[in-house]
Order: C-alpha cells, then sequence, then structure tokens
C-alpha cells in the first residue's frame, strides 16, 4: 500500500519540528491524532521512522532517508493541484538558512530584501550558531542549509564555495606599543583569544608557513563568538586570530596592528551547506549564486 499524501505531510512536519504536539498544531491535528498517522504510515512502510523518549524525538536513518522522498512527493503532489487550477508560477517555498550571528548581522541580514525580490515564492528563515552545531543541524535537517567555513567529511552533505575567507593575527595597538609580540619569549607575556578549547581561529596561524607551534602564550580565553573575541582585543584584553573582513576598518584606523606581519594565515573559504538529497538544491544553486555576488562585510 502506498502512504497518503496527508500521512506524509504528517510525517514531514514531526520530521521538521522533531516536536509531535507542534507538529500537530502545524497540520490542524491533535497529537493523538498525529501520532496515529505517523503509526500507521510506519505500519505500511515497515519502517520505524522516529526514537521518541519522554524528553526528545529524533528521526531514525529511514526517516531520514523518507524526508527528502517525502518532500519531494508533497511538492509534486501540490503541483499536481495547482496545475489542475490552471495556476502558474513557482509554488511557495520555506527555507532556513543558518550561518554564525556575526557574518548573518552584517552579511546576510542586509541581503534578505533583494533575495526576497528575487525568490518571492520562498520565505528566509535564519537560524544563528556554530560552525559545528549548523553541520549537525543540516544533516539531521532541522535546517534547510548554512553558510559556514568549517569542514566536513560527511557524504550526506554537499557545499558550493561563495567567498574567500582570509585571516590575520593582530593585537590592540595600545597594548602592544606596552607589551611587544615580535618574538617566542613574548607570548608568554600575551593572552591568546579564542572561540573554543581546539583553537579553531589561532590554527589559521599555527599550521601557517613561518607559523607553527613555536607561541607558548601565558593563557588561553575562551569566548565562544568572533564578535566577543574582536571585542575584547580592542579592549586589549589579549591576541586573537580573526577574520580579515571583519576587522579590516579596525587596522585602517590602526586600533589593530598585525602580529608577526610576515606570516600569512591560511585561508578558508565559506560554503552554502545543503543535504545531498535535498530535493530543493535548485533553490540552493540560485540563493548561492547571488550570495557570490555580494562581497563579505
Amino acid at each position: 500500500m502506498l502512504p497518503s499524501i496527508d500521512s506524509l505531510r504528517c510525517f514531514v512536519a514531526a520530521a521538521r519540528l522533531l516536536n509531535f504536539r507542534a507538529a500537530a498544531r502545524s497540520v490542524a491535528l491533535t497529537p493523538a491524532a498525529l501520532g496515529q498517522r505517523i503509526q500507521k504510515l510506519e505500519d505500511e512502510l515497515g519502517a520505524r521512522l522516529f526514537l521518541r523518549t519522554t524528553r526528545s524525538v529524533a528521526l531514525t536513518e529511514a526517516g531520514l532517508a523518507l524526508l527528502p522522498a517525502a518532500e519531494h512527493c508533497i511538492v509534486a503532489a501540490e503541483d499536481c493541484a495547482r496545475a489542475a487550477r490552471g495556476e502558474t508560477g513557482p509554488p511557495p517555498m520555506e527555507i532556513t538558512l543558518g550561518t554564525r550571528q556575526e557574518l548573518g548581522m552584517s552579511w546576510l541580514v542586509p541581503q534578505l530584501t533583494s533575495l526576497s525580490a528575487t525568490f518571492p515564492s520562498v520565505d528566509i528563515h535564519l537560524y544563528f550558531g556554530s560552525g559545528p552545531d549548523l553541520l549537525l543541524r543540516v544533516r539531521t535537517l532541522e535546517i534547510d542549509c548554512a553558510v559556514t567555513s568549517s569542514r566536513f567529511t560527511d557524504p550526506k552533505l554537499e557545499s558550493i564555495r561563495l567567498h574567500r575567507e582570509d585571516y590575520a593575527f593582530v593585537g590592540a595597538a595600545a597594548l602592544l606599543r606596552k607589551q611587544p609580540l615580535t618574538n617566542e619569549a613574548h607570548a608568554a607575556q600575551h593572552t591568546l583569544l579564542d572561540a573554543s578549547a581546539d583553537l579553531p581561529l589561532f590554527r589559521y596561524f599555527r599550521d601557517a608557513p613561518g607559523g607553527g607551534d613555536r607561541l607558548h602564550f601565558g593563557k588561553i580565553v575562551r569566548l565562544g563568538s568572533i564578535e566577543a573575541i574582536r571585542r575584547r582585543a580592542l579592549e586589549g584584553a589579549g591576541v586573537a586570530v580573526l577574520p580579515a573582513y571583519q576587522i579590516e576598518a579596525d587596522l585602517k584606523r590602526r586600533a589593530f596592528v598585525r602580529v608577526f606581519p610576515k606570516v600569512a594565515p591560511l585561508h578558508d573559504y565559506f560554503r552554502l551547506v545543503f543535504r545531498a538529497d535535498d530535493v530543493k538544491r535548485p533553490i540552493y544553486e540560485k540563493i548561492a549564486a547571488q550570495l557570490q555576488s555580494s562581497p563579505l562585510r
């Protein structure tokens, strides 16, 4: 027996929200009725689609495999109804785009108006998170796609390059006048600011030719976000490796000075990441093309 479109719609709602009460509200059913639809669908397919506990809901591998196919079926059914009614133009769609907060506020939010004009039938929602969190949420389909420079080897994910991301090792000019950092021995008198314990920013300097592990800082402080690191570095609380586009103005007004300027930190790329099996890939490709035309800021 083939699953009904209504059953697939209930499944997609539950898979997207991972909350049966919220999913039931979104499809105008009671939680009990939604649960019955999901149970019937699992029986028809002969596969368990969700792992449910009293505290959480997660998709099984079968559920993850079914979701893009179910979305494709729903879209196809809606296209059939629209064709029968004589309607033209693309159907309405919602996309949740994730990124880190600093990039979202400085670069993506200013583009929402132009993106809406280019894709009038698409409602774009934003989600802010860290790199690993973004990749996990794309993989589990909690968000549709993400702009991130985090690297991945997950075969379920694909990406489109958007922009090169360069980095600079800097410290506040006032701090470095008072406490120079021009050789290895000076590092012991300085604090390194980074996002987390694995030093994801400093590695761009450490792994660069001429960088290496020769600097042993007196203290390392983890601040979680790039903007927090930038602000504390400007206050003279430590030195840091930061995205060049984000501190361009600070360097021009000489609030920041480059540390070991002869060492060129490695670069990375911002990418638009999405599930390899996502049926909305053509939309992501068009969004990526528009994002490529807007320089980082």
